[in-house]
């Protein structure tokens, strides 16, 4: 805070709050915010109702009750006293903003994920266990997928996507976060929201899933991230070339990904592999984001980004090749960067699996 000049930081609804808290906020329109004065004690303005779910810390933290008729905005800004910079979470309501810009017309506002983007994006040993387990268990399902164990043939995306998110549940997260399930030419759509398709024989599924695990109680909860794809019968040759060329940009992008390697040059590994291939059209969005606390986070593995990978950066290496209206793939995994080279937290097969169910 020093280092920006910042005298108070906000953190309300977002993955800041729990990361220093390990209190997650329901996005209410009342106000919650983690007050923290660069030279006084951090205090957690919360809703009294809400206040029987923080897990106390108060060597961290006190905690400040406010009732249905205060104003917690104003308890905010008398907590904040004379500041002349609070930085405000990046993803604070807008309209508690505007109100407390109200409070203190003399005071400059500027964005929390300046400082609390540096902290949260490299992962101590306890993060990266917490990372590895949870892509552990997503493994154990993506297993269960390239081994005809899920039943996809006659059963409708959404159904597959339910199928997955109970899975995801049952193997120890306490959230899904996502389950995307693309069949056929919906595979080309990289985000594609699972519906009423019937997957049929002899095409691709893709499936990008993933939830959040909490280590503990009073602890912040850490995401998983995979994608695998699979063929309901026998892979055309068309096809199988362009996996084959996902699968050397993959590697491509996970090789590079070292210490001391710009985000950027991790982006282009791959990036180069599928345009050499004449495949560089239909890789349609950067190779991969980081992951924690939030599914996407910093430090994002994209052009522009300069980056330098350091130990315990956790990212996502995910290129993809879509052709639309035909048919598209995507491999991905969670790696951490770490001296020795990057450490995976997805070890499941990365081959294209042709499965009969």
């Amino acid at each position: 805070m020093a280092d920006y000049g910042v005298d108070v930081l906000g953190l309300s609804v977002g993955a800041d709050l729990p990361y220093f808290t390990g209190y997650e906020a329901m996005p209410l329109e009342r106000l919650t915010m983690l007050v923290v004065p660069r030279d006084a004690d951090a205090t957690l303005v919360v809703p009294k109702l809400e206040a029987p779910r923080v897990v106390e810390h108060p060597e961290v933290f006190s905690i400040l009750p406010w009732s249905e008729t205060e104003n917690p905005v104003e308890i905010v800004a008398k907590l904040a006293g004379s500041a002349n910079n609070i930085a405000i979470g990046n993803q604070t309501w807008a309209m508690f903003l505007v109100q407390l810009i109200r409070q203190m017309p003399g005071t400059r506002f500027s964005e929390a994920g300046e400082i609390t983007t540096a902290l949260r994006s490299i992962k101590d040993p306890a993060e990266i266990e917490a990372l590895r387990a949870a892509g552990a268990a997503v493994d154990r399902i993506a297993t269960e997928l390239q081994a005809g164990r899920i039943p996809l043939v006659g059963r409708t995306e959404a159904d597959v996507s339910a199928d997955l998110s109970r899975r995801i549940i049952a193997e120890g997260h306490d959230r899904v976060n996502f389950a995307i399930v693309a069949s056929g030419p919906n595979a080309a759509s990289p985000h594609h929201h699972a519906g009423p398709r019937v997957i049929q024989p002899d095409e691709v599924v893709l499936c990008d899933f993933g939830g959040t695990m909490f280590p503990e109680p009073g602890s912040p909860g850490y995401c998983s991230d995979i994608t695998r794809c699979v063929y309901t019968g026998e892979i055309p040759a068309e096809f199988c070339e362009l996996y084959d060329v996902l699968f050397e940009a993959q590697a491509s992008s996970v090789a590079a990904a070292t210490v001391g390697t710009s985000c950027q040059d991790v982006d282009r590994a791959g990036r180069q592999v599928i345009a050499d291939a004449g495949y560089g059209d239909f890789f349609i969005h950067r190779t991969g984001h980081g992951i924690g606390v939030e599914e996407h986070e910093d430090p994002y593995i994209v052009e522009g980004n300069e980056t330098a990978l350091v130990p315990g950066h956790a990212f996502s290496v995910e290129p993809g090749i879509y052709v639309p209206d035909r048919w598209g793939a995507r491999l991905e995994d969670i790696l951490v960067a770490a001296a020795p080279g990057p450490d995976a937290m997805n070890t499941v097969d990365h081959h294209l699996h042709t499965v009969e169910a």
